[in-house]
Parts: C-alpha cells; sequence; structure tokens
C-alpha cells in the first residue's frame, strides 16, 4: 500500500490507456463485421464511441492542466519531453472530433456510408493515438513518479477525474476500467475508493454497466430480423 510521502503510483495511466484502447478497437470489429450493427446496437455503439472521445478529452484535459503542469514546476528537465506529449495532443484532438462526428453520425442512420466513415475514423484516430498512450506510459510515468509524490498525483486525479462526475458517471466508470482486467490491476483500480464507496460502486451499479454494455456489443436481434425481410 502506497503512503502520500511514496513515488506516485503510475499504474492507473496504463490502466485508463488500456480501457480506451480495448473499447476502440472493438468498436472498429463491430462495425467492420458482418452482419453489420443495426437498430438499437448501431444506436448504442455509435453513443458509446462518442462517450469514449469525450472521456479522451477529459483524460487529456486533466493532463494538461494538472499532472504536466505540477510535474514541469518541480522537474523543469522533463520539459521537452512535455513539451511533445502536448504536441502529441494537438494532433490528437482534430481526429478525435472527428470521431465523435463520425460516430453521432453512425448512431443517427442505417446507411452504409456512416459506417464506413466510422471505422476509417477509428483507423485515423488509432495511428496517432495509440502511439502516444504506449509513449506516455513507458517514457512519462516513470519521470512521472520520479518527481511527483503519491498525495499530490492522487490530489490531481481527485480534482481533474472525480471531483466532477456523479456517483453514477463514477460507477460506469469504475466498472469500464476493469471490464476484463487482470487481478492485478482490478486491486489497482478498487484500492483508489475507500471501503464504503467501493462497495456502492461495485455493486450498486454493476448491474447498470452490464445493461447499457449489452446493448453496445450484443446484436439487435428483432431488428436485424426486420431488415432481412
Amino acid at each position: 500500500m502506497t503512503r502520500p510521502t511514496d513515488p506516485a503510483d503510475t499504474r492507473m495511466m496504463g490502466i485508463v490507456h488500456g480501457a480506451l484502447q480495448r473499447d476502440l478497437l472493438r468498436a472498429r470489429e463491430a462495425a467492420a463485421s458482418t452482419p453489420y450493427p443495426v437498430g438499437r446496437q448501431r444506436r448504442a455503439l455509435g453513443h458509446h464511441v462518442a462517450w469514449l472521445m469525450d472521456f479522451l478529452h477529459r483524460h487529456h484535459t486533466s493532463e494538461d492542466e494538472g499532472l504536466w503542469p505540477a510535474v514541469r514546476a518541480k522537474n523543469p528537465e522533463a520539459g521537452p519531453l512535455l513539451d511533445s506529449l502536448d504536441a502529441d495532443h494537438r494532433r490528437i484532438e482534430p481526429a478525435a472530433a472527428a470521431l465523435r462526428s463520425a460516430a453521432e453520425r453512425f448512431a443517427a442512420s442505417e446507411d452504409d456510408g456512416p459506417r464506413v466513415d466510422l471505422v476509417a475514423a477509428i483507423d485515423d484516430l488509432a495511428a496517432v493515438l495509440f502511439p502516444h498512450l504506449d509513449r506516455e506510459v513507458e517514457e512519462a510515468m516513470p519521470v512521472v513518479s520520479e518527481t511527483i509524490t503519491d498525495g499530490e498525483w492522487r490530489a490531481i486525479d481527485q480534482k481533474y477525474n472525480i471531483k466532477s462526475k456523479s456517483l453514477a458517471q463514477l460507477g460506469f466508470e469504475g466498472h469500464w476500467l476493469i471490464d476484463g482486467i487482470d487481478p492485478e490491476g482490478y486491486r489497482v483500480v478498487t484500492g483508489v475508493v475507500p471501503a464504503v464507496p467501493r462497495f456502492i460502486l461495485l455493486h450498486g451499479f454493476g448491474r447498470a454497466y452490464r445493461r447499457r454494455t449489452a446493448a453496445v456489443w450484443q446484436p439487435d436481434s428483432a431488428a436485424r430480423d426486420t431488415a432481412t425481410r
């Protein structure tokens, strides 16, 4: 168990990045594979991809406004690395915005054009996002751990990623992070929440998460049957 004065435990960064990559790849497979999503699944898939882009925007904002300035203030030598990560964010932003728009069009239509556009937009984003996510974990997180304490890390997380969200939002995000995760990752995610709220988040929002994600990943059989008649 880490103490506030210990070096920052940055394992959560890799978990967040892994969840983003997992669902973007899964969304691409769902949109690109026959039989293509229709009806409820198509709408849910489009809305989920749009949510992923909103999450990514908030994630990068927390770094740009919270984490990177905290590291830069205590470790000026990290400046070139942080500058390059900021430049990555500027390259990623247009691709993420384009994917969000493509996801909205996909959700609002049953035409094939928006589906093709969604797949292409995921590919465009992945080309710039995935190397960045890997580089942050491999290059930036060791510098973060050397520079700020775990207490400082958690304070930034609380301010930018937790404080403004409702319990329902946090419950969904928590289940999203631990979806298919390994035991160590599960302990990392659940370990940041005190016992009583952790019980509420895990047991009070699990059914809602499963229902919402089932709509995203499971075919809408009724709509598909109607479409094939």
